[in-house]
């Protein structure tokens, strides 16, 4: 266990150390944050060495990415261009609405996938089957960008039941995690189908039967816990997934997350923001996958983090 940690670790670092040269070179293609905050101006061209010199751009790239490769080190991620606020802090306050509405989305999402895709599952070929198909078909088929903005009209605007914007409680919420939650569930409803489906056929769950246990503990906790060990993995991935992804949920919503943070900077051509925002949601993603793979041993005894089912 401790060696599988030690190499996933080692891959992190490398990951990280990807991600960061291909973050640092390739937003500095867009051009020139000196240009940006000049727009309104004429600027001299010793105003703009100036500002380049205050803003370390400047030095050569090298030194550049050096100093990058520090801060990660240091979790000095630097300071804003665009507000002199310390990337780190900026991160940190925003890190906490993101966490919030992808647990939110991951919530509901299971909340709404497992029931259909257990009763699918038990109920192969009737109507109900084919419902929680056919709802499967149309969770994967929305736009969240497009379901947000129903979602908001019809609940918000006409109906006023939740806030449409913002997030200052509980109630703001629930249209954000809600609109995530739907679009994951479809696929996560067939998942949990197919899945339950392949261990429903397995011996064990015959033999179980044939012991008098009851039913409901029979899919419980035999067929539907093995039939977590790829939902484990999705979900997983999914999570790590919506770290970075709910970008378009926190614009449509007005939603004070990273994802948020790192549009309005790429706009702003503000370096660190942006640099500092993607190593943060890759590292998480990171972490979450590297749970997971653990958490198998714990779903399934026969399966050994690292290695496989004997």
């Amino acid at each position: 266990m401790i060696q599988y940690i030690l190499r996933r670790l080692l891959h992190t670092l490398f990951v990280i150390f990807a991600i960061s040269l291909l973050v640092f070179f390739s937003i500095r293609l867009t051009g020139d944050p000196v240009a940006v905050m000049f727009q309104a101006g004429e600027p001299t061209n010793e105003a703009i060495e100036q500002i380049k010199q205050s803003l370390g751009l400047d030095e050569p790239l090298y030194v550049q990415y050096w100093i990058f490769l520090k801060g990660i080190v240091t979790f000095d991620l630097g300071t804003s261009f665009h507000s002199g606020q310390s990337v780190s802090h900026m991160i940190e306050d925003r890190m906490g609405a993101t966490v919030i509405l992808a647990l939110g989305g991951i919530v509901v999402a299971i909340l709404i996938a497992f029931p259909i895709g257990i009763l699918s599952a038990l109920k192969r070929g009737t109507f109900i089957d084919f419902s929680g198909r056919v709802f499967s078909l149309l969770g994967v088929s929305f736009p969240n960008f497009w379901l947000g903005i129903m979602l908001m009209i019809i609940f918000a605007v006409n109906l006023k039941w939740f806030p449409s914007s913002g997030y200052e409680g509980f109630e703001y919420l629930i249209l954000p995690s809600f609109t995530l939650g739907l679009i994951l569930s479809g696929v996560l409803a067939r998942l949990v189908r197919s899945s339950m489906l392949e261990t429903l056929n397995q011996q064990y769950v015959s033999t179980a039967r044939s012991k008098g246990i009851a039913e409901w503990r029979v899919i419980l906790l035999h067929a539907f816990r093995n039939a977590l060990i790829p939902t484990i993995t999705f979900l997983g991935l999914q999570f790590g997934s919506l770290l970075g992804g709910t970008v378009i949920i926190e614009l449509v919503y007005s939603w004070p997350g990273v994802g948020r943070l790192i549009v309005d900077a790429i706009n702003q051509r503000d370096y660190p923001v942006i640099q500092g925002g993607v190593i943060v949601l890759a590292l998480l993603m990171v972490i979450v996958n590297l749970i997971v793979d653990l958490s198998y041993s714990f779903f399934d005894p026969r399966i050994k983090a690292g290695g496989s089912a004997k």
